[in-house]
């Protein structure tokens, strides 16, 4: 039976560790690449065609990472001559049919490896930019320049790609409100379709954690940071970039589709180290080891470390985070459809209180976040956790 579905590649090397990234992502693992891509191979022969033959081609695949353009030319080949053989397809798909997104860094492409990614069919890319200063990409551990950037939008384009995001940061160490408004500004001077706005968080175990506990992180004031965020907020708008998720800016008919699965409870299979998939209303998740995974896959075994089971008060939770992150909202009659009990059974008391905050309203049967609720979503958030 045919039915909606996304695919998820990963890549999980990069030249250098950024110091905000807690991503299962490696530096230094080059002598891996040629092994880790074949394992890549058998896995995607192996549950790719099964669930093709279960539900047709994914209507989204994504290569993330890591940084998957840090692939050599002759392994990013082999890879997406798999994807094209177990899904059949001729790499002229029209986007209509597939979005298949890759995930660059701005320093490790170049008109080659970009020209081989739209011949077999790839038509978005995303290009994980942060800032355009050099102080700030040094100073968050970037290995590219605010001009290659630019550049490699430039080749982009030349390699005929119609359909590009870009990823922007603030409240950085140092960053003031006038870099993150001339990043803003550049940003759109280079025409992106898509473009993703995330503020720095501290995540234990990366290296900027470890400087915050030691006190040598300077970041911008809680002040400022409400700031930067209401200065993305009204310009990217502004700017022709609507809002649809809490995170996310498009011009019109060009949001993530993928990254839109996600968040509609959408079934889709990752394959790779430390890939989750969400199949059949289960949570699986591949091991992060490297070499493990090469050794399962040669070996013939399985790479799932973890299987969650279906907790339904959980799953409850995680439907309704991911509806309101969105535009479009929590859907009574979705979530209904889903669970076979009211919205308002579950949650009355929560969204009454939420209303009376200013952070949620509604229409036509669907809870949304205010731009309040937008702003304090973490608010919102935890007081729909059940568990």
């Amino acid at each position: 039976m045919k039915r909606q579905w996304g695919l998820y590649l990963h890549i999980p090397f990069c030249r250098q560790k950024c110091f905000y990234c807690d991503f299962p992502s490696f530096a230094g693992r080059e002598r891996y690449e040629a092994d880790y891509t074949d394992a890549l191979c058998r896995e995607l022969l192996e549950q790719g065609v099964l669930y093709r033959e279960k539900w047709g081609r994914p209507a989204t695949i994504y290569m993330g990472g890591g940084t998957p353009s840090i692939l050599p030319v002759a392994l990013m080949e082999h890879l997406l001559q798999t994807v094209c053989r177990v899904f059949a397809l001729t790499g002229d798909e029209d986007s209509s049919e597939l979005e298949f997104t890759v995930e660059c860094n701005p320093g490790t492409v170049d008109a080659e490896k970009l020209t081989l990614l739209r011949s077999y069919g790839v038509n978005r890319l995303s290009f994980g930019v942060q800032t355009f200063d050099d102080g700030l990409l040094r100073a968050i551990g970037r290995i590219h320049t605010g001009q290659q950037a630019k550049e490699a939008m430039q080749l982009a384009r030349e390699a005929g790609f119609r359909n590009v995001s870009m990823d922007l940061m603030y409240g950085l160490p140092h960053e003031s409100l006038a870099v993150l408004r001339h990043d803003l500004e550049t940003m759109i001077a280079l025409k992106p379709e898509h473009i993703s706005i995330y503020g720095l968080q501290l995540e234990e175990g990366t290296a900027f954690y470890r400087m915050k506990e030691l006190g040598r992180l300077a970041l911008p004031d809680e002040e400022t940071v409400e700031q930067m965020y209401d200065l993305m907020t009204s310009f990217l708008p502004a700017h022709g970039y609507a809002r649809y998720e809490i995170s996310n800016f498009a011009r019109p008919g060009y949001e993530s589709r993928h990254n839109l699965s996600y968040w509609q409870d959408v079934p889709y299979l990752g394959v790779g180290a430390a890939a989750h998939s969400y199949l059949e209303g289960r949570r699986y998740a591949n091991g992060v080891d490297i070499p493990a995974y090469i050794r399962a896959m040669q070996a013939g075994g399985s790479v799932r470390e973890e299987e969650e089971p279906a907790d339904r008060a959980i799953a409850m939770e995680e439907f309704a985070f991911l509806a309101l992150r969105t535009s479009q909202g929590l859907s009574r009659e979705a979530f209904f459809k889903r669970f076979a009990v009211s919205l308002e059974r579950i949650y009355s008391k929560t969204i009454h209180e939420m209303k009376q905050k200013g952070l949620l309203e509604e229409q036509d049967g669907c809870l949304r976040l205010t731009p309040l609720g937008m702003k304090y979503g973490n608010l919102v958030f935890e007081a729909f956790l059940l568990t």
